[in-house]
């Protein structure tokens, strides 16, 4: 399996974009492009876990070439289950956001090629193993993330671009920093980028400890850790729908990703030491975010500030350092991708139709649109941990995994992160009970119109999704195993 293909094939999709004419053959183009690449996706998961039977290696389907011979900076991809689970949900989240921009006629043209060339930047970042590399690739997402919510967003869209663009731009100078630091004070000669050969290094606990918080905080920006979450609700709320779905769905994974596979499986004896550091900032997330949820009254604004807390159940997940809470992390990075991209696709389906997300202006949402209602129910009912959805399977395994630490202090995180599920079932039955149940609140409501395939296409790819790790989550449990325990294989090491 060549894993440049999902390099190529989007960057093929984009360029072709540049030169066609016309709204039908631009989103044509796109759709046809996101599709093959969730074939290729597919695909690659068959053949991986076909290799995996036999291959007992920590990377598969590796290629390295020498692309900077003076700093040795390298072109080396390879993936494992971790990987192939944040492409696979990269994949699905890029098929439902073309469908769900279907109607975009402003810009079209430009729109959908900075929404593909989005995901060339997040599948470039997931299957890289040169440290340097995945840099690269990080920092060619910001760029059109910026363009997207300035150019079409919302409200106060310059200001929110403006405030995404600095935040993640500051979280790469950080990573940048601690790439360095990695790279100058591992070897005394012949310095490397490459993830796996640092990885065998005995990196000295004083240089660990100096540059973990620079990897870790700079990508933990990146998802929204607490206090550098503020750019998560006003970039949210001023992207269009497709660019929200990406944000949260994708662009916030990379920065969980970022704080697993670098930060604490090259310096695994620094994430000790800052073990109750982590704890601390995220199980602060995880409620503020949910109280601070209580008090929006957009439902963008909900949504977002929901991120919020369910990303900081992944940063509580690795902080616990224990194989099954990094299970329930990343577990946990998908499930949120999935359940906020679906989300904010029916609150872009509602606010297109009726013009508002404000709570208190709808109502009875589910008497004229019962598909985008039941949809909107769906997301909800994941958001806060139902059985039978993703929610439910990924939170409760954060939750065990981190009750496996017997230190008084992580169990009582871990008991106040729990908690906060009571706060989001609040929200999100509040939230449900007043926009969607209960009589229409304007007369003009009664002319709207209901989902059209392309949205219902759209979400029933990510309610399925959605229902399969529900229901089946030991597929997802199997596949990132091997990754899991390359990783605690480093954290054991340092803890006996």
């Amino acid at each position: 399996m060549n894993l440049s293909f999902l390099i190529i094939l989007p960057l093929i999709t984009a360029i072709i974009i540049l030169f066609v004419k016309g709204l039908k053959q631009v989103r044509t183009v796109a759709l046809a492009g996101s599709l093959l690449q969730l074939a290729l996706v597919f695909n690659l998961l068959f053949q991986y876990l076909k290799e995996r039977t036999n291959n007992t290696a920590a990377m598969l389907f590796q290629y390295d070439y020498n692309w900077f011979d003076s700093l040795n900076i390298h072109y080396h991809v390879g993936v494992d289950g971790i990987s192939v689970a944040m492409i696979l949900l990269t994949s699905l989240v890029v098929v439902a956001g073309v469908l769900v921009s279907w109607a975009q006629e402003t810009l079209s043209k430009e729109f959908f090629f900075l929404l593909i060339f989005l995901s060339l930047g997040a599948y470039g970042f997931f299957i890289s193993l040169d440290l340097f590399t995945m840099f690269f690739f990080l920092e060619v997402a910001v760029i059109p993330k910026f363009l997207l919510i300035g150019i079409w967003g919302s409200g106060k869209k310059e200001y929110s671009a403006m405030k995404l663009a600095l935040m993640l731009m500051g979280g790469s100078a950080l990573i940048f920093v601690g790439l360095a630091g990695v790279y100058y004070y591992t070897f005394s000669n012949n310095q490397s980028f490459d993830l796996l050969t640092i990885a065998q290094a005995n990196i000295p606990l004083l240089t660990q400890k100096i540059f973990f918080p620079f990897l870790f905080i700079g990508f933990g920006i990146f998802t929204a850790l607490f206090p550098f979450h503020t750019w998560v609700p006003d970039g949210h709320s001023s992207a269009p729908t497709a660019a929200s779905m990406f944000l949260a769905g994708i662009s916030m994974k990379l920065g969980g990703y970022g704080c697993l596979r670098v930060a604490t499986y090259l310096m695994p004896d620094a994430a000790h030491e800052y073990q109750w550091i982590i704890l601390l900032l995220s199980t602060i997330g995880i409620i503020y975010g949910a109280f601070a949820t209580m008090m929006q009254k957009d439902l963008k604004y909900i949504n977002a500030y929901s991120s919020v807390s369910h990303t900081g159940f992944v940063l509580f997940g690795i902080g616990m350092l224990t194989r099954t809470s990094i299970n329930g992390a990343v577990m946990q990075m998908v499930s949120h991708g999935l359940m906020t991209a679906l989300f904010f696709a029916a609150i872009g389906m509602i606010y297109s139709r009726a013009h508002t997300r404000m709570v208190d202006q709808l109502g009875g949402m589910l008497k004229v649109m019962p598909f985008i209602s039941t949809v909107f129910m769906i997301a909800g009912l994941t958001s806060l941990g139902l059985p039978g959805f993703s929610g439910f399977v990924a939170e409760m395994t954060v939750f065990m995994g981190s009750w496996q630490n017997a230190d008084t202090m992580y169990r009582v995180a871990t008991i106040l992160a729990c908690a906060s599920i009571v706060v989001t079932a609040v929200y999100i039955l509040r939230a449900a009970g007043k926009a969607i149940m209960g009589p229409i609140t304007n007369e003009q409501y009664n002319q709207l119109t209901d989902a059209r395939w392309n949205e219902k296409f759209a979400a029933a790819l990510l309610i399925i999704a959605i229902v399969v790790i529900g229901i089946a989550p030991f597929w997802l449990n199997d596949l990132i195993g091997s990754g899991t325990n390359t990783i605690m294989n480093k954290v054991l090491m340092i803890l006996k």
